[in-house]
């Protein structure tokens, strides 16, 4: 046998945890060596909200007038809709959970032309050859 402190330092873990996991073992055998499911805080949506959520942020997010939908958008739907609030780092995060990602294209004016642009592009520039 070896002493906890050399387990310790051969497993490179502080001499607590070995001490954590003898107990586990001395009170539970085998199963309190277990890994145990680590609930953590709830989460503040349902799944139901989330999937609305989800359905309203594809359906907001780019808006034909130009616009885009903003963290502050979203925010405000999660607050008059739902009855909650998000700082804007856990909305990145609650994207991410419902298989989003934050990623912005450039905006478009509203009286943004097609035409007026490929005109644009043959003008002849005096750099050129």
């Amino acid at each position: 046998g070896k002493s906890r402190t050399e387990i310790a330092k051969y497993l490179k873990v502080s001499r607590v945890s070995v001490n954590k996991w003898v107990k586990a073992y001395l009170d539970n055998g085998l199963e309190g060596l277990q890994e145990k499911p680590h609930s953590g805080r709830p989460h503040r949506l349902t799944d139901e909200q989330k999937s609305q959520l989800k359905e309203y942020v594809i359906k907001h997010a780019i808006n034909k007038s130009g616009g885009r939908l903003q963290a502050r958008d979203i925010g405000l739907y999660i607050e008059s809709n739902f009855g909650t609030s998000y700082k804007k780092s856990a909305l990145y995060q609650l994207l991410h959970d419902i298989g989003l990602s934050w990623i912005t294209t450039r905006s478009k004016h509203p009286k943004q032309s097609l035409e007026a642009q490929e005109a644009f592009k043959k003008i002849p520039n005096r750099n050129d050859p």
